[in-house]
């Protein structure tokens, strides 16, 4: 008799999925994979069907409750309830752990000539390694691991700069534009040339600089003169003694004459002026109507398209609405699909139940379903169960069709499961009843048989706490070759297997 024990948990958290298969050295085997993310296990969890998952994955995978197992319904061997996959229905798996940790694999890294096994790498390299690609936060670009500091410094577009002026912070891409509103950015006179004044003292600068000068205020009028910005002296007072004469030279004719054209050219300049100005007028009376209309078409439009707004908000709300009710419906389309599978299994279960603590279990397709054994899809395989009585013990069988523990490869390992039942409460623990486990010989002439008495110090046969107790049982039960050779225990390619449970003292 052998007792099968669970892994301890891991002391790291299982918060990823797999590993990417292209790091592995060596030729990649199915039985290394996870059922669900189809990556290298980490962490493997083994479900109560045989098949191995991610610790992640399978927490992900049955997080919103039961869910069916994919692996069992792509291989046609779903079992209920073996087949549902729940909480406390799986155990760490410390073999395929340690087998698949042992595993040879390198960097797939550019440049990184790292080499070692999983646990090496998951420990000390996966995540740190300096040839990895990642993206720079701030400009997406893609970089290495050991240049991110280089880019963040130097290259990112999207670096922020400290003004060596000001010391305001500004992006990388605005230096120009900060450098036009920098107030503390260095400017130089073009009157005295005097370097490095604040731009801020600028204005206060050229308003004293005696070499600064600036444009008549006349230039937009034609005078092209620059002058000082200082302002110009009072002018000096007249003597008291200055007399004013009030006689004047008359200016000849000639200049008269020229003054009077001069001077009926700037009027015919004034007239047009004003003619222009007129038309000025009309055109921008002319503007100021076409924007009336337009105004008038953009407010239309504007009412139109707040109202196919309020339309379209109200849509999306109604189309919300029917999709949250969709999938609400959907969900609970898939609770009663769930309910009803786990009410046909138990139909199925209570149909072949038995209650007086004999149960054969019959397992066809044996060809089959040992090749899957043999290939690790399915290891391992669980019977209905059965009672001692109505209100008695709950038990079930599992079987190994190519071993386990010390029989793997060489014989077929049968164990025996104490259940959680509803009377537990009821009945005496530790369980103490004498088991019988028997493959039959379908000619009747020879079955294969093995007893034991329960181990009443083992936690195998104390009172369930979760779904089942750890299976307890024989490990070496039936050598393979018998069953290899020329036999009358497997006939139609399915074999028989009973159980007999002593019922002294219940």
């Amino acid at each position: 008799m052998a007792t099968e024990e669970p892994s301890p948990p891991s002391s790291m958290e299982s918060n990823k999925p797999g590993f990417p298969k292209q790091i592995l050295a060596n030729k990649l085997e199915d039985k290394h994979l996870c059922n669900c993310c189809q990556k290298l296990l980490r962490r493997p969890f083994q479900a109560q069907c045989g098949h191995r998952f991610c610790s992640y994955c399978f927490n992900r995978t049955v997080r919103d409750g039961p869910q069916k197992c994919s692996a069992c319904i792509k291989e046609d061997i779903f079992e209920e309830p073996t087949s549902i996959l729940k909480q406390g229905c799986a155990f760490p798996d410390n073999a395929a752990r340690r087998e698949v940790e042992n595993l040879s694999v390198v960097c797939i890294n550019e440049g990184c000539a790292w080499k070692g096994n999983i646990k090496e790498y998951e420990l000390s390299h996966e995540g740190k390694c300096d040839y990895m690609i990642i993206p720079c936060p701030s400009c997406k670009e893609q970089i290495r691991f050991n240049e991110q500091e280089r880019h963040n410094e130097r290259e990112c577009p999207e670096r922020t700069l400290n003004c060596k002026y000001c010391k305001e912070p500004f992006h990388f891409k605005n230096i120009k534009a900060h450098d036009e509103i920098c107030p503390k950015y260095p400017m130089i006179c073009e009157g005295c040339a005097k370097k490095k004044i604040p731009r801020e003292k600028y204005v206060d600068h050229i308003k004293f600089c005696s070499k600064f000068r600036t444009p008549c205020r006349f230039h937009v009028v034609g005078c092209d003169m620059s002058v000082s910005t200082l302002p110009l002296p009072p002018p000096p007072a007249l003597a008291p003694t200055l007399t004013v004469s009030t006689s004047f030279t008359p200016l000849p004719s000639s200049v008269g004459a020229a003054l009077e054209l001069q001077l009926h050219s700037e009027k015919t300049k004034v007239a047009e002026l004003g003619r222009r100005c007129t038309d000025l007028e009309v055109k921008a009376g002319m503007f100021e109507n076409v924007v009336c209309v337009l105004n008038r078409e953009v407010e239309r439009f504007a009412t139109t398209m707040e109202a196919s707004n309020r339309q379209h908000r109200l849509d999306q709300d109604k189309i919300e609405a029917l999709s949250n009710k969709v999938r609400q419906l959907e969900r609970t389309v898939g609770l009663k699909d769930l309910t009803v599978a786990e009410m046909e299994g138990r139909l199925r279960e209570i149909s072949g139940t038995t209650f007086d603590g004999i149960f054969i279990w019959r397992i066809s397709d044996f060809t089959k379903k040992r090749q899957d054994a043999i290939a690790g899809r399915a290891p391992a395989m669980f019977s209905p169960a059965f009672y001692t009585s109505k209100y008695g013990y709950k038990m079930c069988l599992r079987i190994y069709l190519n071993g386990d523990g010390t029989g793997r490869g060489s014989h077929l390992s049968l164990f025996f499961v104490v259940m959680r039942g509803l009377s537990d409460a009821l009945l005496k623990w530790p369980f103490n009843q004498k088991v019988t486990l028997m493959l039959l010989d379908q000619s009747n002439r020879e079955h294969i048989i093995d007893a034991f008495r329960p181990d009443v110090t083992s936690s195998s046969f104390q009172r369930p706490v979760s779904e089942m107790n750890i299976a307890s049982g024989c490990p070496l039960f039936c050598p393979l070759s018998k069953l290899d050779a020329k036999n009358s225990y497997i006939r139609d390619d399915t074999i028989f297997i009973k159980a007999i449970v002593d019922l002294t003292g219940l």
